[in-house]
């Protein structure tokens, strides 16, 4: 068990990391805070796919649950990151989901002939698309 506070709140986090100068505490709090954003985007890849609700025990069905959200994860990270340098923006401003839902526009624009990269449609597009979201207000701290 590892304990830490962060922000004035304590946190316990069970691990079988044994030696402590393998994994720090604060190392470890990081590891566990970056699992939920790994959970939120299969979630949410899942949801896109149409995959949330597929239910199957075959080994086939169960490979497909797992290989085609983190597939199509990896290649809307890497559009997102590309919307944002075009944009200038930091990716977390710059919707999975929007970008994902705007494949469809940019694949239909090719097909009229339109010969912009993916990047610039889609920077062009923006606010169309609403690709880029809203900032966040700051949450005051207790």
């Amino acid at each position: 068990m590892v304990e830490l506070e962060y922000a004035g709140k304590w946190y316990r986090y069970l691990t079988n990391v044994l030696e402590p100068d393998r994994l720090s505490a604060v190392e470890i709090g990081w590891l566990y805070r970056q699992r939920w954003r790994i959970e939120d985007a299969f979630k949410q890849v899942k949801r896109l796919l149409g995959l949330a609700y597929f239910h199957t025990s075959s080994i086939n069905g169960i490979m497909v649950q797992l290989w085609s959200p983190w597939l199509l994860y990896s290649v809307l990270i890497d559009l997102v990151d590309e919307v944002a340098c075009e944009l200038k923006l930091p990716v977390e401003r710059i919707s999975v989901e929007m970008v994902y839902r705007g494949l469809y526009h940019y694949s239909e624009a090719l097909k009229r002939g339109e010969s912009l990269s993916i990047g610039e449609y889609y920077a062009k597009r923006a606010k169309i698309l609403s690709i880029v979201k809203a900032p966040r207000k700051r949450q005051l701290q207790a």
